[in-house]
């Protein structure tokens, strides 16, 4: 039944693990796998929405919560997507790093494994929060060959820590390398789609302007993004086709667009007015300051299932996608010389998210 979850032993069961199975990526991962009958563990801290996933609870932070929750675990093959945001580069290398150490010492030494997916993002080129987009950004499109950044990167070091243990426990690797996603996830802290969708809103019930947050370059120049679903798709086929083993390879959704094109079709869906880049970003973080008790009420009025927008709405990571002052276009010709052909249109993949959120009551 919908919202139930697999109660199965996952150490028999599942021949595929999904770490961060409450995330926006391993969501997808999650319902991929399920919908065509297999045996799934989700390893998270909270009940994974996906039906028939058998719940691995455990910390990602705590090693012994996690050996203790991985050790009788089989799997054959494991995806990696969680990450734990900290307050420097530093931090964040030692902590998810960490993560994908951890994760693959408490799995390796059974011998069960032989594939693990790690999912990544752009700022393997573009660099860290802390130097976003500054220095010598790699010519875009973004190619897998191009040489890493030469500022510390938490993503180097999950690559390192994932090599490592290949070599040690003898199984193959794939990294995955997605643009901003658009996908389905409640408390996620990357989720645009269901950010945007909420802005809207707002602006739609207190009859203001759709504004755009962010820069001139990204309201004008060309851009991409990632269906989380597309994401699941080319994690699963790298775990199952032997050719694609060992190898780094982008993931965006084959299409290109201008923001001042995509903001007045958002905003037609949602019956708002658009407003486009006039002179300065106006990040949503100014301009959404204060809302929390807008949007419990629309919630109250309209019977959303999440009153908190904090767990709705990451105007932060949305603000730091749109203010790009620099290009970002992603090129897919090594997944297809590989043949992942696999395809979404963006303004078709963001009404669809609009409308689950819908359906699942967490806009109007």
């Amino acid at each position: 039944m919908p919202g139930s979850t697999e109660t199965t032993n996952p150490t028999t069961q599942s021949s595929t693990l999904v770490v961060g199975a409450t995330g926006i990526s391993g969501t997808a991962i999650c319902e991929l796998l399920t919908n065509r009958g297999e045996h799934v563990g989700g390893l998270s801290r909270r009940q994974p929405s996906v039906p028939r996933v058998a719940h691995v609870a455990a910390d990602l932070l705590d090693r012994e919560s996690l050996a203790a929750a991985l050790t009788e675990l089989r799997p054959t093959a494991v995806h990696l997507t969680a990450w734990v945001r900290q307050p420097t580069e530093a931090e964040n290398i030692q902590v998810n790093a960490g993560i994908v150490r951890d994760v693959l010492a408490a799995l390796g030494p059974a011998g069960s494994v032989r594939h693990v997916a790690l999912m990544t993002g752009l700022k393997h080129y573009l660099g860290p929060f802390e130097s976003y987009g500054q220095g010598d950004v790699p010519e875009t499109p973004f190619r897998e060959e191009q040489p890493r950044l030469s500022s510390p990167n938490f993503y180097y070091a999950q690559e390192d820590e994932l090599f490592a243990a290949a070599e040690r426990y003898g199984f193959s690797w794939s990294v995955h390398r997605s643009h901003t996603i658009v996908g389905h996830a409640v408390g996620n802290a990357m989720n645009m789609s269901l950010t945007l969708a909420v802005q809207a809103t707002l602006c739609r019930e207190l009859d203001l302007p759709f504004v755009f947050p962010g820069s001139a370059q990204q309201w004008n120049g060309l851009t991409d993004v990632t269906d989380a679903s597309l994401v699941a798709e080319q994690m699963v086929w790298a775990a199952e086709t032997p050719g694609a083993a060992n190898q780094a390879f982008n993931i965006v959704n084959g299409d290109v667009f201008r923001w001042r094109w995509m903001w007045p079709r958002l905003a037609e869906h949602f019956g708002v007015e658009p407003e486009g880049f006039d002179g300065e970003p106006r990040p949503l973080e100014q301009q959404m300051a204060g809302r929390e008790d807008d949007w419990r009420h629309i919630a109250e009025r309209h019977g959303l299932v999440e009153p908190d927008i904090g767990r709705v709405a990451s105007w932060w990571h949305t603000d730091g996608d749109l203010g790009r002052e620099i290009e970002c276009v992603t090129d897919m010709g090594k997944s297809r010389k590989f043949g992942f052909l696999g395809y979404r249109s963006s303004l078709d993949s963001l009404l669809a998210q609009f409308a689950r959120y819908q359906r699942e009551r967490l806009i109007p």
